[in-house]
């Protein structure tokens, strides 16, 4: 009965070694990149871009914690694994496509901003949670520019995509961390009419999205919805923008 109850447990705990609790950074990850191949076009260098996107993602979530903690020994295991593996599949797409580095500025100040929250232990900062933000709209271009594609080309999908994550992030705060907290809902609002107003500039398919978006900015907060369902609510809202992305880049 023992080896019964220990085996599931060592299980989770070799999962949460690995894989950090943050199931919506996943979207922050994916929607941007979706959204670069979707209006920019796919070339073969997309796959192991996207490998070294992930891999730097999950090295830079330890790498942080082990700033937070103060115990960098505590996330060897991590680091040691999501390290070299981000390495190796960025480096064959930097030689083949050197301009990337360009974004490299960018990305040092917006890390830099995230380990500096980090190490004051406030990384659910609104500043430091925009600054991520930031962080993976920039894939777009990203993506545009490994398929051969000038940037401008994905900066009105780019635009959306920031839009709406922007506006995700004073969302969910209105639904778990800062329930209740009438600034942050009016402000959420607030947000969400400024996007939309911008939305309907870009296009009628962007400006349905982003008056969905305002809808549930304006009638959700306040229900008593599980952070699961908030969660289930925002993957059809991804959906919907890469919809809106797609559309405003023809």
């Amino acid at each position: 009965m023992a080896t019964v109850t220990i085996a599931p447990v060592r299980r989770r705990r070799t999962v949460r070694t690995f894989l950090p609790p943050q199931h919506g950074a996943w979207a922050m990850l994916l929607v941007p990149y979706l959204a670069g191949i979707v209006v920019g076009g796919f070339h073969w260098l997309d796959l192991p871009l996207l490998g070294a996107w992930l891999g730097g993602y999950l090295f830079s979530y330890y790498a942080f914690q082990a700033v937070k903690t103060r115990r960098p020994g505590r996330f060897r295991e991590p680091l040691l694994l999501y390290g070299p593996v981000t390495a190796a599949l960025a480096i064959p797409v930097l030689v083949a496509r050197p301009q990337l580095l360009w974004f490299a500025p960018a990305y040092t100040v917006l890390l830099a901003v995230n380990g500096w929250f980090a190490w004051r232990r406030r990384e659910r900062a609104l500043v430091n949670d925009l600054a991520s933000v930031v962080q993976s709209c920039l894939m777009v271009p990203v993506v545009a520019v490994v398929a051969g594609v000038a940037p401008t080309r994905v900066a009105v999908a780019g635009l959306i995509v920031l839009l709406y994550f922007a506006g995700t992030v004073l969302f969910v705060k209105t639904m778990i961390r800062e329930r209740g907290v009438v600034a942050y809902t009016r402000g959420s609002v607030l947000y969400h009419l400024l996007a939309f107003a911008a939305a309907a500039v870009i296009g009628v398919v962007p400006a349905l999205v982003f008056a969905l978006l305002l809808v549930r900015t304006w009638s959700l907060p306040g229900r008593p919805l599980t952070p699961k369902r908030v969660g289930l609510i925002e993957i059809g809202a991804c959906v919907l923008v890469l919809l809106a992305a797609w559309s405003g880049g023809q």
